[in-house]
């Protein structure tokens, strides 16, 4: 089992390496609940939702943990709104 001290360690990694890395996710949220840990917010694609995955995966490996990404969809729509 990983202890509190250093799953609150990697979480602070995981946040400096997400502002870091290309994709600098503002909207993503990192939060330490008991022995495991939450990403949660929201992504601009799901490219950027698979690079925080990837990364937290990395960062967090060993610990349990969950994810609950929201990918915003930033453009036109694909299709015309069909009204009834």
């Amino acid at each position: 089992m990983t202890s509190g001290d250093n799953i609150e360690y990697r979480v602070e990694h995981l946040r400096e390496r997400l502002a870091r890395e290309d994709i600098s996710e503002l909207g993503v949220r990192i939060e330490v609940r008991g022995a495991g840990a939450l990403i949660w917010g929201n992504v601009s694609g799901a490219d950027t939702r698979a690079a925080v995955l990837r990364i937290a995966a990395e960062e967090l490996a060993g610990v349990r943990w969950q994810e609950d990404l929201t990918v915003n969809r930033v453009g036109p729509p694909d299709h015309a709104e069909e009204l009834s």
